[in-house]
């Protein structure tokens, strides 16, 4: 993913999880994650450090793909990250919703659901 005006713009843990989770080591990403972060995608839900690390490393390992960031929206408690994502997937193409809510202590994320 390349880096826009937009998203140089983000809280450093949103721009790093987008970075990191579009890379060849899609788990280093956990590391912008409270401890008991929860994670929502596709249906499911993924609470804590193991279960987060796991969802990082299976969803990059099941398809190829690029992503494109479209626009990002921003209320009081969160901030969504449009992206176009592409690839090897049924559908070839979507726009994906990538919701965060972050720690105000920390500045990590604390919650991120992922919807079309």
């Amino acid at each position: 993913m390349s880096l826009t005006t937009q998203s140089r713009t983000l809280p450093m843990a949103i721009m790093t999880y987008l970075e990191r989770s579009a890379s060849a080591k899609p788990a280093s990403a956990r590391a912008t994650f409270t401890e008991n972060a929860v994670v929502i995608d596709d249906g499911k839900t993924y609470t804590g450090e193991t279960a987060i690390t796991a969802w990082l490393a299976g969803s990059a390992a099941e398809f190829e793909y690029t992503t494109t960031q479209l626009r990002t929206e921003k209320d009081e408690s969160s901030t969504t990250v449009v992206n176009r994502v592409e690839g090897n997937f049924p559908g070839r193409s979507v726009d994906l919703n990538y919701r965060f809510e972050l720690d105000a202590e920390s500045g990590l994320i604390q919650a991120l659901t992922i919807s079309i």
